[in-house]
């Protein structure tokens, strides 16, 4: 549980820094049937965040880089998405149920496209995927039909808003869902062995009989998944496609949430419980510096700093130094120094040398 001591405390000083700007920030109302406050608002908006953050965390933690064009991934398959859904005539559950299934097959098309690049032609995953994040929109763009589609459908606004006799939002639930089934997977497959002993170590996997590359391979298939349903939430709750602006620059938060969550974005060990939490503070953090009143233009620079600061604290450095200071700490309180073992074993090795 030790890394998940960093997003937990990052998380609770934010909750005391809203706490002492109001005293009712925990305050949850009831209105025409459904929750509503700063704890579900907070649900509620990070719900891509959590599903991109648990595909950019196998991703890092098999090919030991990231993939930069999530955000163009989710664009695209949710233009097909809504394409589809507007062709259709009558909306009905099985017509948004067939466009989310094709999203998701499209998503997973783009996440062969780029897994293909980094496992079997070793290119670089942020080089691979910049390809998409710096052509990807234009894509969209043109599945749009170069104008920005709008979803008028009762059913598409329950999907981004709330279902009639259902108290909480529903994007929160299908995040639920979705964390839920991911969980069953971990639990029940050997995809969390398969994919930290690759990033561990490619070659020693590959000698215990572990494909590296359809390892790598696969997590890219399930980023690929992610970003469509990261997608599909997102342009149901917007009730519109803006290709330009849908899942904007949400690969950065993305991948501090990785980070955030105590993961080495040098890949290996990984947990998904960090990133969730990671993702939920990174939208708590974002609420704090609106409801702290900074401009919005200047959040930007305030994450930045904050993620200075963060990075310096998780560094291998201070850890090192912590770890010292909290022995020194110990032995003052109890009267032991670590010294002291040392000399203790000097002098019996000494006395067996006369013996």
């Amino acid at each position: 549980m030790s890394h998940l001591f960093l997003p937990l405390s990052v998380l609770v000083v934010l909750l005391i820094i809203n706490l002492v700007k109001g005293a009712d920030y925990f305050k949850i109302t009831l209105i025409n049937g459904v929750l509503y406050g700063n704890i579900p608002n907070i649900l509620f908006g990070a719900s891509e965040l959590v599903i991109l953050s648990i595909g950019m965390t196998l991703v890092t933690a098999a090919s030991r880089g990231q993939d930069i064009s999530i955000g163009e991934s989710g664009a695209i398959s949710s233009a097909i998405f809504v394409q589809y859904v507007l062709r259709a005539g009558n909306v009905t559950v099985w017509t948004i149920l067939a466009g989310f299934l094709i999203s998701c097959l499209a998503g997973m098309v783009i996440g062969a496209f780029n897994g293909t690049l980094v496992s079997f032609f070793n290119v670089q995953p942020m080089v691979a995927t910049l390809i998409l994040f710096l052509g990807g929109r234009s894509i969209a763009f043109i599945i749009d039909g170069k104008v920005s589609p709008i979803l008028a459908n009762p059913i598409s606004n329950q999907i981004g808003t709330v279902i009639p006799g259902v108290p909480i939002q529903t994007p929160i639930i299908l995040t639920a869902v979705f964390i839920a089934l991911v969980v069953v997977v971990l639990k029940t497959t050997n995809l969390r062995l398969y994919v930290e002993s690759v990033g561990v170590n490619p070659s020693a996997a590959r000698l215990n009989g572990i494909n590296p590359k359809k390892v790598i391979f696969l997590t890219f298939l399930i980023m690929g998944v992610c970003s469509a349903v990261a997608g599909f939430i997102a342009v149901n709750k917007a009730g519109r496609h803006d290709s330009v602006n849908l899942l904007k620059f949400i690969m950065m938060d993305a991948i501090l949430a990785v980070a955030l969550g105590g993961n080495s974005l040098a890949g290996g060990k990984f947990s998904i419980t960090g990133s969730i939490i990671g993702a939920y503070t990174i939208e708590v953090l974002n609420r704090t510096l609106l409801r702290l009143e900074v401009n919005p233009e200047a959040i930007k620079a305030f994450k930045a700093v904050f993620i200075i600061v963060l990075m310096i604290i998780a560094s291998p450095v201070v850890s090192a130094y912590a770890g010292k200071l909290l022995d020194r700490i110990k032995g003052i309180t109890t009267g032991y120094s670590p010294g002291q073992e040392v000399a203790v074993s000097a002098v019996d090795s000494s006395a067996k040398k006369e013996k």
